[in-house]
């Protein structure tokens, strides 16, 4: 069976104020199920691409199209009902260091707030055993590793079964052997059908995975 395209940009530019190209004519899509790495060095736009695909900016030309829908067309209410559909892993983690391990991954769960404190923690303690942190659900942030961090973020991104995952250059900050731990993880996730894209700035991480890499450079494809 013939797999549909569950993101497509067409020819989409990104400004921002003082006259700054974010982005300059990218054409892509990726199927659904699909994994895809996309790499470019600082500044070339991967985080960019992935805040047009959450809808949480715009194109300032173009068209970005998420399931169908484009996203330009919708309020910035459906925008957000969209993203409920989108796990996000962010450079930088935003985790909550006055909270627990589990409160930080139970997070998105209660900003759609439609489940049950049961259903809650069915989900979490699911979401930490898939990437090994069952047993440190009630410790706090700083006392878990770098690598570790990581995967509580994954975890948190993965809670409400999202279709599509968006990994913003998730290894950026680990050594070699915990980087490739946290691509291991993707790549189980993808097994089980999620679409997802991973930047990276790190080309030589990506090259034994033998999947698609899109290459940015100031904005455009190379």
């Amino acid at each position: 069976m013939q797999k549909r395209e569950i993101i497509k940009f067409q020819q989409v530019v990104k400004k921002y104020s003082g006259d700054i190209t974010a982005l300059n004519g990218v054409s892509f899509s990726v199927e659904q199920g699909e994994l895809v790495f996309l790499a470019g060095h600082s500044g070339a736009g991967k985080s960019t691409i992935f805040k047009l695909i959450a809808g949480s900016e715009l194109a300032t030309s173009g068209s970005v199209v998420v399931n169908n829908v484009n996203l330009a067309t919708l309020s910035q209410n459906n925008r957000t009902f969209i993203r409920q559909h989108i796990g996000m892993v962010f450079q930088d983690h935003k985790i909550l260091y006055d909270r627990n391990v589990f409160d930080n991954v139970r997070l998105p769960l209660d900003i759609v707030g439609d489940y049950s404190e049961a259903e809650v923690k069915t989900r979490v303690v699911k979401a930490l055993e898939s990437v090994g942190l069952e047993h440190k659900i009630n410790m706090t942030p700083e006392r878990l590793s770098g690598g570790e961090q990581q995967r509580l973020c994954i975890a948190r991104a993965i809670i409400h079964q999202p279709k599509i995952l968006l990994a913003d250059e998730p290894t950026a900050n680990l050594d070699r052997a915990n980087a490739l731990k946290i691509l291991e993880l993707f790549k189980q996730f993808h097994q089980s059908g999620v679409t997802i894209i991973i930047s990276a700035h790190d080309e030589s991480l990506l090259s034994d995975y033998g999947k698609r890499i899109i290459r940015l450079n100031k904005g455009q494809f190379r």
